[in-house]
């Protein structure tokens, strides 16, 4: 996956671990708002019980509860990565002076 600098509006980026099961994809793309767009999908399987899934999702603000809501409904262990060093330098958008 390579990275590059994008003016994606509201779009918040979480790490997923997604269990290896049949259906636990589809169960999260059934319970996703069909207002948000997913702007980013990165699967990566290491023959583990779960799969590591980083994905981009754009989230207008007035609708980040309902989103955190769905989040904490789908019981997949995820963490938001906007703070994320690595993601502010390769993926994120531009900071002033830089």
């Amino acid at each position: 996956m390579v990275g590059g600098r994008a003016d994606v509006e509201n779009e918040h980026l979480y790490r997923f671990e997604f269990p290896e099961r049949p259906g636990a994809l589809l169960k999260f793309l059934r319970g996703i708002n069909t207002d948000w767009n997913i702007s980013l999908f990165h699967y990566r399987n290491y023959g583990a019980e779960y799969g590591r899934v980083l994905i981009g999702v754009q989230v207008p603000e007035s609708e980040m509860i309902s989103f955190h809501r769905f989040l904490k409904s789908m019981a997949y262990p995820y963490q938001a990565e906007g703070d994320n060093i690595a993601y502010r330098m390769f993926v994120g958008p531009p900071t002033s002076g830089g």
